[in-house]
C-alpha cells in the first residue's frame, strides 16, 4: 500500500486540504480528486503539453509532477484563467481563440492556453517566431496551428491595448 501524505494546495484561488497517496500524479489528482477535468491527459510523457497547469505562474507538465510536490504552492488550470473581477466573462486569451478559430477539436486547447499565460506576459509584442517557438512544445493534431498563432497574435493585441 503506498504511503499517504497530507497536502495542502491553492488552486483557481481555492485552498485545498486532502491526505494523497505519495506518487499520485498532480495531473490524477486535479482530475479526479478535485474534478477539475479541464486538466487534459494526452501522452503521461510530458510530450504533447495537454496536461500543461500553472505552478505559481509558470507553466509545467502536471503529469510529470506528483501532488506532493504542489504542497503549499499556488495551481492555476484553465477553470481559473478569469479572473473573478470578469464575472465569468472569457480571458482575452480564451477569446481570442474562439475568435481566431484556434481550435477545432479542444484536447490540446487548454495546454496551449496554460502555456500562452506566461508567454504573453513576457512576450507581450511577440513575433510570429516567437510564438511558433511557444507553442512548439504543444502537439495539436487538428488545426494545423496557423489559426492559434492568429489566436495568439489577437490575444497579445488586445491585451496590450487593455493595459
Amino acid at each position: 500500500m503506498a504511503e499517504r501524505i497530507q497536502i495542502s494546495v491553492r488552486v483557481n484561488h481555492t485552498l485545498f486540504e486532502r491526505e494523497v497517496e505519495s506518487q499520485l500524479l498532480l495531473s490524477d489528482f486535479l482530475r479526479h480528486e478535485l474534478e477539475l477535468t479541464g486538466t487534459h491527459v494526452g501522452c503521461e510523457h510530458g510530450v504533447c503539453g495537454a496536461c500543461t497547469v500553472l505552478l505559481n505562474g509558470e507553466a509545467v507538465r502536471s503529469c510529470l509532477m506528483l501532488a506532493v510536490q504542489a504542497d503549499g504552492q499556488e495551481i492555476t488550470t484553465v477553470e481559473g484563467m478569469a479572473s473573478p473581477a470578469l464575472a465569468g466573462a472569457l480571458h482575452p486569451l480564451q477569446a481570442a481563440f474562439k475568435e481566431a478559430h484556434g481550435l477545432q477539436c479542444g484536447f490540446c486547447t487548454p495546454g496551449f492556453l496554460m502555456t500562452l499565460i506566461p508567454f504573453l506576459k513576457n512576450h507581450p509584442d511577440p513575433t510570429e517566431a516567437e510564438i511558433r517557438q511557444a507553442l512548439s512544445g504543444n502537439i495539436c493534431r487538428c488545426t494545423g496551428y496557423q489559426n492559434i498563432v492568429k489566436a495568439v497574435q489577437l490575444a497579445a493585441k488586445r491585451m496590450a491595448q487593455s493595459a
